[in-house]
C-alpha cells in the first residue's frame, strides 16, 4: 500500500515533466536547430581550413593567424569605438528628446510621429541619402554650416570624421528607443515625482532618486540591445564606405570595405569579406566566435553594473 501511494506521485510528476516537454518542444526544436547546433558548427569548422569545397584540420592555426591579422584589429577597434561613443551616444539622446516630448504641453502626436519617421526609412535608403547630405562638395550640410561661418569637414571622406558621422546617422534613426524611452517616462507615477518636490529635490535629484530607477528595466533592455547592435553594425558602414569612396562592384574588381583609411572597418564586415570573398570559412568562424564571446560578456557586465545600482540605490 505504501509502494503503491509512493509510485503515483512519482508517476505524476513523470507524466508533467512528459507535458512540460512536449509544450517545450517548438522552442526547443527552434534553440537546438538555429543556436546550438550553428554554433556548434562554428566551433567544429574554427579549427579547419573549409572553403565549402574542402576541409582540412589545422588546428589552432587560424587562431593564432587571427592573433597576427592586422585588419582584424583595426575592425575591433573601430567596432569597440561604436560600443563606446555612438551606444552612450544613443542613449543619452533618446532619453533627453523622450524627457523633451513629455514637458511638451500640445502636438504630443506630431512630435512622435516627426521622431519615429526616420526609423521607418530602410537602412541602405537612409544611409545613402545622409552620405549625400553631407557631401562636402554638393551638400546641403556644409553649405549651412558655411552660412554660419563654419568650415565643416568632409565627413564620410576622412577618417577622424567617419565614424563621429555614423554616429550622427545612428542618432538620426534611433526613434525605436525614442519611443521605447517615452513610454517608459510616462508610466513613472506622477506622485513619486510631487513626493520628490515636496522634500526639496531638485529636477537633476528627481531624475536621479525617481525617474532613473523606475526605468531602469527599459534602459537595460536599451543598452543591452544598443550594444549587441553595435558590435553587429554592418549595413551603414558598408553602405557608407561604399558611398563615399565613389567605387563599385564591376567584373574584376572588389569592394574592400573600410573606406577611409580602414575607419569604418567594423569586424562584422571583414568576417564577411573574409568568409564570403575570400572563401576562407575557418578564419571567418573564429571571428564569428570572438563576435560572440564579446557579445555575452557585454551583456553580463551590464546585468551584473545595473543589478549593482539596483542594490545601492
Amino acid at each position: 500500500m505504501a509502494f503503491r501511494a509512493h509510485a503515483a506521485p512519482s508517476l505524476w510528476r513523470r507524466s508533467e515533466g512528459l507535458r512540460a516537454l512536449v509544450w517545450l518542444s517548438p522552442w526547443l526544436a527552434g534553440v537546438t536547430i538555429f543556436f546550438v547546433y550553428p554554433l556548434l558548427a562554428t566551433v567544429y569548422f574554427s579549427f579547419h581550413r573549409y572553403d565549402l569545397f574542402t576541409l582540412e584540420f589545422v588546428g589552432l592555426d587560424n587562431y593564432a593567424y587571427l592573433v597576427r591579422d592586422e585588419r582584424f584589429w583595426i575592425s575591433v577597434r573601430n567596432t569597440l569605438w561604436l560600443v563606446a561613443f555612438m551606444v552612450p551616444a544613443q542613449l543619452i539622446f533618446a532619453l533627453g528628446v523622450a524627457q523633451l516630448v513629455t514637458r511638451l504641453k500640445s502636438g504630443v502626436g506630431l512630435v512622435r510621429t516627426i521622431i519615429y519617421l526616420p526609423s521607418l526609412v530602410p537602412m541602405v535608403a537612409g544611409t545613402v541619402a545622409f552620405v549625400f547630405l553631407m557631401n562636402p562638395s554638393t551638400g546641403p550640410w556644409n553649405q549651412l554650416l558655411a552660412m554660419a561661418g563654419i568650415q565643416g569637414p568632409d565627413w564620410f571622406g576622412s577618417a577622424a570624421w567617419s565614424k563621429p558621422s555614423l554616429t550622427l546617422l545612428a542618432l538620426w534613426s534611433c526613434g525605436n528607443m525614442i519611443v521605447i524611452f517615452l513610454a517608459a517616462l510616462l508610466d513613472v507615477p506622477k506622485h513619486l515625482y510631487e513626493a520628490a518636490a515636496l522634500d526639496g529635490a531638485n529636477a537633476w535629484r528627481q531624475f536621479r532618486s525617481v525617474t532613473l530607477p523606475m526605468i531602469s528595466p527599459v534602459l537595460l533592455f536599451s543598452t543591452v540591445t544598443a550594444v549587441i547592435y553595435a558590435l553587429q553594425y554592418f549595413t551603414q558602414a558598408m553602405i557608407a564606405s561604399r558611398v563615399a569612396s565613389g567605387t563599385t562592384d564591376s567584373p574584376g574588381t572588389a569592394f574592400t570595405p573600410g573606406y577611409p583609411d580602414q575607419s569604418l572597418l567594423t569586424l562584422p564586415q571583414h568576417l564577411f569579406h573574409t568568409g564570403f570573398r575570400d572563401w576562407t570559412m575557418g578564419l571567418a568562424s573564429v571571428m564569428a566566435l570572438v563576435l560572440f564571446a564579446a557579445a555575452m560578456v557585454c551583456t553580463l557586465f551590464l546585468l551584473r553594473r545595473f543589478r549593482y545600482a539596483e542594490e545601492i540605490s
